[in-house]
Parts: structure tokens; C-alpha cells; sequence
């Protein structure tokens, strides 16, 4: 499928999905809301894909939302005050679904950021499993210099990537957290020099994490988010229907094989999803 804001790139078993409006600064139009749940639709429906790489173009990864072209349609209706505000509110949970298609990807998805992540861009990378960073990328939760709360993620997900002090400082002050700040604090795992180094250190992750089982992968990601969201009691009990159905395939025998064997484990794809419903952002 061909996208107007994004491309996508698989090899190795890993998507590279690559904002792509750098004279724009890659802010987020009403275009790229549809496409980010078409693109990871389409991952989730390869099943040779077993990792997500979320990398930019130009100058900056994202300036976050396009006010110029999406703040129409939050403006524009009819009907009276409640009517108007009933609808914004199902516009923003549309928004948000496009940053939980993230999420909910079965494969991990590593983001890669270079120079400064702004506004919604928060909201997106705190969706992924992993961040990364060059040393030149900034962060900023932008909602609140002009006059707004964020609304796409960024207050429900930072929280439990950072401590809580650290994160309402940023939200309360909009201020700039560069790369060292976020590494220490523990938003990103790891700073490069510069954007090449970077890719080719994130993509060397993600073919690790394809190179082992896509079954057992899919299922930590599952067991991670979960238990984020949900008591330790919850958890294990979930943990445990979840490998009651999946721990008896045929990975687990490939792998303590290949281990006694000395080789390189090979595991068989997912399969596709039996899709009935497309979802929309």
C-alpha cells in the first residue's frame, strides 16, 4: 500500500516505518491519523514481520500536530454547545487510536528519534516498546504552552516510563528534556552521535528480536502491557492461561534444540490475523 506521510520498508524481518514530510517538520496532518492505523494494520497483516522500527526524515523527527490543517475540523460543526463537544470528544478517542496501534502491534516497535519530538510526537513514542535517541533530540510535551492538555497518550503512558516527579515537570512546564536528561531518567535506552549510528544500532535490535521466537515475542509484549495496567495477582493468573494455550508449540522444542545443537534457532511466522472489522483512526 502506498502512503502519502509515512513509508514503510521491510528486510530481515523488521518494518521500518519512516515519517516522511520533512518540509513539514513531519507534523501530523489529518492524512497521517488514518494512516498510522493502515500502516501498522498492514505489519500486523505480514506476518514475516517480527519488529517495528519508527524512524524520520529532515531536520526534526516530529513537530508534533499540524494546527494548520487539523484545527478545522476540531473547530468545524453544527448543531448546539453539547452536540459539538459529544462529537470533539469521539474525534479525540479516534486520535488516540492511532497512537494504540502501536500498542497493540504484535511485534515490538522500536522508536529511533532524531532532533526535537514534539507535542503529539510524545503522545507516539510513548506507545512504542522502546526509544532511542541521537544526542542531538529534544522532548517536549508542547500541549501546554498553548493553552491545551494533552490528550493522545502522553499524560496516561509517560508516568510509567519515567518518574512521576519528572513527568509532570515536563507536562507542567513544557520545557525541553534533551537526550542525556532522558537517558538518565530513563525515556530512551541508549544516545548516538548521529542518526546513521542510530539506525544501525536499532536495527540491529530489532533483527535480534526477530531472530527469536515471533510467538513468545508477541507474548511478552502482551504480558508487559498488561501487566502495566494491572495488579501482579491479574498478571500471573493472565501469564498463566496465556502459556496454558501457547507454550506448547512447536518454538519451544526448536529452541532447546537448536541449544543443544549448537545453531542458530529457526522459527515458523505468526499467522495473519482472521481480520472481519478494519479499524479506524
Amino acid at each position: 500500500m502506498a502512503y502519502e506521510t509515512l513509508t514503510l520498508d521491510v528486510r530481515e524481518h523488521v518494518a521500518t516505518v519512516t515519517l516522511n514530510r520533512p518540509d513539514a517538520l513531519n507534523t501530523m496532518n489529518r492524512v497521517f491519523w488514518q494512516e498510522m492505523v493502515d500502516v501498522f494494520t498492514e505489519i500486523d497483516e505480514t506476518v514475516a514481520v517480527r519488529a517495528v522500527v519508527l524512524a524520520s526524515t529532515g531536520k526534526h523527527f516530529t513537530a508534533g500536530i499540524d494546527l494548520d490543517d487539523l484545527g478545522g475540523v476540531v473547530l468545524a460543526g453544527d448543531g448546539d454547545a453539547g452536540r459539538r463537544r459529544e462529537q470533539l470528544r469521539r474525534l479525540v478517542l479516534e486520535l488516540q487510536e492511532s497512537f494504540n496501534a502501536l500498542e497493540r502491534c504484535r511485534a515490538p516497535v522500536l522508536a529511533a528519534v532524531h532532533g526535537g519530538c514534539i507535542g503529539g510526537g510524545i503522545d507516539m513514542i510513548t506507545a512504542a516498546d522502546m526509544r532511542y535517541c541521537t544526542g542531538d533530540a529534544f522532548f517536549c510535551i508542547h500541549e501546554i504552552n498553548i493553552g491545551m492538555t494533552a490528550d493522545v497518550g502522553t499524560l496516561q503512558r509517560l508516568p510509567h516510563l519515567i518518574p512521576s516527579g519528572v513527568a509532570r515537570e515536563l507536562a507542567y512546564t513544557g520545557r525541553r528534556m534533551h537526550a542525556e536528561e532522558a537517558k538518565d531518567v530513563g525515556l530512551v535506552n541508549a544516545v548516538y552521535p548521529d542518526q546513521a549510528a542510530m539506525l544501525d544500532a536499532v536495527q540491529a535490535i530489532a533483527v535480534e528480536i526477530a531472530a527469536k521466537s515471533p510467538l513468545a515475542v508477541t507474548g511478552t509484549k502482551e504480558m508487559l502491557n498488561y501487566t502495566r495496567d494491572h495488579t501482579v495477582a491479574d498478571a500471573l493468573n493472565y501469564i498463566a492461561t496465556w502459556n496454558a494455550g501457547m507454550l506448547m508449540s512447536d518454538d519451544l522444542g526448536e529452541a532447546i534444540a537448536a541449544q543443544r545443537q549448537k545453531r542458530d534457532a529457526g522459527f515458523a511466522d505468526l499467522l495473519p490475523p482472521k481480520r472481519m472489522v478494519r479499524r479506524r483512526a
